[in-house]
């Protein structure tokens, strides 16, 4: 393990030498993560992309890029882009990436079953704004905005996100 990996513990995320209070799946914590059960996958994943909202925040870093108007993420396992950013128009299952509520005006992008996405194994752990404390996720780790952009500033390149089961 290294200072730069985020590492996932019962009782939040340590990164830094901080504990860092955070939300996982309403599926718990999972070796054994498919599309749509709601776990967040054992493993290290590495932080390989870092999204934000122009509209409303300056970028935490300078390799942080802007999410547009029509940047979607494919969740379609049928879909040869499966697990990956996608534009719109786009007519297989998707989740918008420019969202009315403020849950992605920052993500962290980890390598969760990408580049070469395996069908049904699952897509887009991210890492995110919460809708409020203890507020699980569709598999995502979450954290409170103040926190999270703390976390995306000091992200460094070699930078994982440790998950271990339970």
């Amino acid at each position: 393990m290294s200072p730069a990996d985020l590492v996932l513990t019962p009782l939040g995320l340590r990164f830094m030498g901080r504990l860092i209070p955070c939300t996982i799946g309403k599926g718990g914590i999972r070796a054994d993560k498919r599309e749509g059960d709601g776990a967040t996958p054992v493993g290290e994943h590495r932080i390989v992309g870092m999204l934000y909202r122009p509209d409303r925040i300056t970028a935490p870093q300078a390799w942080a890029v802007p999410i547009l108007p029509g940047d979607l993420w494919s969740d379609d396992v049928r879909d040869p882009d499966y697990n990956q950013l996608v534009r719109a128009p786009y007519a297989a299952s998707h989740e918008q990436l420019r969202r009315a509520d403020p849950l992605y005006d920052l993500v962290l992008i980890t390598d969760w079953n990408w580049p070469e996405a395996e069908a049904g194994r699952g897509s887009a752990i991210f890492l995110h704004q919460w809708r409020r404390p203890g507020y699980p996720t569709a598999g995502c780790v979450a954290f409170s905005r103040q926190n999270l952009r703390w976390i995306a500033e000091r992200l460094t390149p070699e930078a994982r996100l440790i998950v271990r089961s339970r």
